[in-house]
Order: C-alpha cells, then structure tokens, then sequence
C-alpha cells in the first residue's frame, strides 16, 4: 500500500464548487491534480470517442482509473502537498452509482493508493450548480452522487470533512487551516 499523507482530496457531487475550491487554493501556491472525468469527456468528445459517462460508462470509468493513477504517479513525484480533484474511490462511487461492477483492478488501485486518511467532501450546493458541456447531470444527480461518494470513502476508512457552504475565500481557509 502506498499512502500519501501529503495527498488530499477534494470530492463530492458535480456542480457543488469543487474545481472552484481547488483552483483558489492552487493560487495561494498548493499542487493540483486535476479532475479526471472532466479531462476524459474533453478527450472523448474531441476524437469522437464513446468513453462517456452518457455512452460506455464502464469505458469511461476505466479511462479515468488509468489517468487517477497517472495523476498520483505525477503527485508522487513532486514535493509538498497536493490536492486531488477527486480520488481512486470517486470510481467506486461513480460505477455503483451507475449500477455497475466495481471490477477487481478497481479495488486494488483504490486500496493499494491512499490519499490522507482527512478527505473534504462538497455537499450540494442548488444555488451553484450549473450545467454545462461536460456536466450534463441534473441537481437530483448531483445530490445522489455526493451520497455514493460518502458511502465510498467511508468503506474504504476515509475520514470525510464537509466543506462550508461559504464563499470560496471562506471555504479555502477552511481546508487550509485542517492541512496545515
């Protein structure tokens, strides 16, 4: 097992400021990693791809386990702390949310690369929430796919630390005070 204390995750439903928090923090100098799923969605839709969370959703989790690990690899190399735009168990959520198989690999990864035991999770924010190319799904999802990621990073022993609903000034010296 490979744990990171130095890695922290910010996770939670889409739309809920997640992205937000992180690129605040990333200008006051911390690391980032970005979010996989996003980046998948751009790759696939600019060659025509089907690894869509709207089209092979078990395609799409793979590409975006391949490119987590990659991130972690990339996180490992660099000094300081780094914050993840979600984490290895955001998949595990993201296919029992679709109502699929967590494969074997999956498992493997998600125990074998562990993030800081303190995971932030972003409740649902209604007021934020805002569609757009790659983030098609509707406040009702949102709110169903914080609850699959609270139920993921609890299995897998994550302590979860919910973000404020507070300006994202507010919310960056929230999560900077708990990893200093």
């Amino acid at each position: 097992m490979q744990e990171q204390e130095r890695f922290f995750v910010v996770t939670g439903g889409p739309g809920s400021g997640k992205t937000t928090l992180i690129d605040a923090l990333s200008a006051k100098g911390l690391r980032a990693m970005p979010e996989a799923g996003r980046a998948v969605i751009k790759d696939q839709t600019a060659t025509g791809g089907s690894a869509l969370p709207w089209g092979d959703q078990a395609a799409f989790a793979e590409a975006m386990l391949s490119r987590d690990l990659q991130s972690f690899q990339d996180a490992s190399d660099a000094e300081g702390t780094v914050l993840f735009d979600r984490g290895l168990p955001d998949l595990v959520g993201y296919l029992t949310l679709c109502g699929l198989p967590v494969p074997a690999h999956f498992l493997k990864a998600v125990r074998s690369f562990r993030y800081n035991r303190t995971v932030f999770i972003a409740p649902p924010w209604p007021e934020i929430f805002r569609q757009d190319e790659e983030r098609k799904q509707s406040v009702e999802e949102a709110r169903q796919t914080f609850d699959a990621m609270v139920r993921a990073y609890t299995v897998f022993g994550y302590e979860l630390i919910h973000l404020p609903l507070a300006p994202v000034p507010d919310r960056a010296s929230f999560v900077l005070e708990r990893i200093s």
